[in-house]
């Protein structure tokens, strides 16, 4: 399987996302769980852009020693320069230069033709190459440039140095299609292009950014620029857990690998949350709190059987401690019996079918049913006391394998996972004295599509 270099760029245009800044000591402690990550290249930040970030990038370049640290800088002398008082002190550092080549940007950007950036860009990689070894250049909005000028530039900065030649996709503009066949045409037509490494930097504009690395992957790049939870600019980055997850999942279709540890995964996503302040959306693929979590009776059923049925990674894998099964109105009986084995209550079917009339009529009016709703619910069925519902006390998620009185025993073995039933408090505040034995017969005897789950 080839190698895929993972370039991670959320400590630089990570942090350009609104709300995500953050300073020396944040940024220094998110490099060191990136290095534990095993990503090839940290982008440690624009040292022109604030004294903050030339801090951050000369403390990074000193502390982290494995990866390779880089800095960014635009196609101009003072931006170098800079770039490299605060690289200078790094095991193996790299220049990373960007200069716009869209006529859109060269016309209304930065005002000048298409020679005059040719020729900034190619002093630009001079002058980066006589302070460091490992040059980078990126050509602004390279998916919106003419094809044949952006091969002559590419052309040109190979030849001035460039040890890798990255292609952003920086409005996120692209399809995967397309941007895999830019990337062949780059290979096809730029002299020198097999000694270098091709890169790809995706935005995600159109929620492509994913896919369009896959395809540049696909289509012979090398390198991939991606950041933790996906963010960045406007709509984000290509998602690094996704990236490289795609590629430990799908090895037949994707066969390349990553140094990237992925148990790292899921800390480095809470990590990065922890310091911006930004969560991740609930259903965000691979470190979502819903990436794991089951509330459906017929997917519960089967991850209690096996969870392969639901699930084509582990949460293990990518660092989630557990799956979880929630119980919602979509929940079953066999998820609903477990958990009223575990709080001591054991039925047989009738006495569940009952308890299972009244959780269904419940978790109408709530969206989550916890423990203590739900023994409101045992105690109506068993007639212990009447049907009053106190959403007061809250309720923590248990896991099952671990401090459960009744611990999860997948049936005839054929489970491997640990199961959290996880049931946080209800949205509506205090819910008392439900009728729920009219709204239980109101229901009847109807037959709900998931008898028998």
């Amino acid at each position: 399987m080839e190698r895929i270099t993972i370039f991670d760029t959320t400590l630089r245009d990570g942090e350009q996302s609104p709300g995500c800044s953050m300073n020396v000591p944040e940024k220094l402690r998110m490099a060191h769980h990136l290095d534990r990550l095993g990503v090839d290249v940290i982008e440690a930040g624009f040292p022109i852009a604030s004294e903050g970030d030339f801090a951050a990038v000369k403390a990074i370049a000193a502390a982290v020693r494995r990866p390779i640290i880089a800095g960014l800088a635009r196609a101009c002398a003072k931006d170098i320069e800079r770039a490299w008082q605060a690289l200078q002190g790094a095991a193996r550092p790299r220049i990373h230069v960007f200069l716009a080549t869209s006529d859109i940007h060269l016309k209304y950007k930065l005002r000048i033709s298409r020679q005059e950036c040719l020729d900034q860009a190619v002093e630009a990689v001079h002058l980066a190459k006589s302070f460091c070894d490992d040059v980078e250049f990126s050509p602004e909005d390279a998916t919106r440039t003419d094809p044949a000028f952006l091969c002559e530039v590419v052309e040109a900065v190979v030849a001035a140095g460039a040890t890798t030649v990255n292609i952003p996709d920086t409005v996120g503009f692209t399809t995967p299609v397309e941007f895999g066949e830019l990337i062949c045409t780059i290979r096809q037509n730029v002299r020198g292009i097999e000694g270098v490494t091709i890169s790809a930097h995706c935005h995600d504009d159109l929620g492509l950014a994913v896919a369009n690395s896959l395809a540049a992957v696909a289509a012979g790049a090398r390198q991939v620029e991606c950041t933790i939870n996906g963010i960045g600019e406007r709509a984000g980055n290509a998602s690094l857990e996704e990236i490289v997850m795609a590629m430990r999942v799908r090895p037949d279709r994707l066969a390349y690998e990553s140094a990237v540890v992925s148990e790292e995964l899921f800390p480095a996503s809470q990590m990065l949350s922890e310091i911006t302040g930004v969560a991740v959306q609930p259903n965000k693929a691979i470190i979502g709190r819903n990436a794991f979590a089951h509330e459906a009776g017929i997917h519960q059923d089967g991850m209690l059987k096996n969870p392969l049925t639901y699930e084509i990674m582990t949460p293990q894998s990518v660092g989630v401690p557990d799956s979880k099964l929630v119980l919602g109105k979509h929940s079953g009986r066999h998820a609903l019996g477990l958990r009223c084995e575990q709080l001591g209550h054991q039925f047989d079917r009738h006495q569940l079918d009952e308890v299972y009339r009244h959780f269904v009529v419940l978790a109408d009016q709530i969206k989550h049913v916890e423990d203590h709703h739900l023994m409101e619910l045992i105690a109506v069925v068993r007639k212990d006391r009447p049907a009053v519902v106190d959403d007061c006390a809250p309720a923590k998620p248990i896991p099952l394998a671990v401090s459960s009185s009744a611990p999860v025993r997948p049936e005839h073995g054929r489970g491997h996972s640990q199961l959290l039933l996880s049931m946080p408090l209800s949205a509506d505040g205090n819910i008392a004295s439900l009728a729920l034995t009219a709204m239980v017969e109101h229901h009847g005897e109807q037959e709900d599509y998931l008898w028998g789950v």
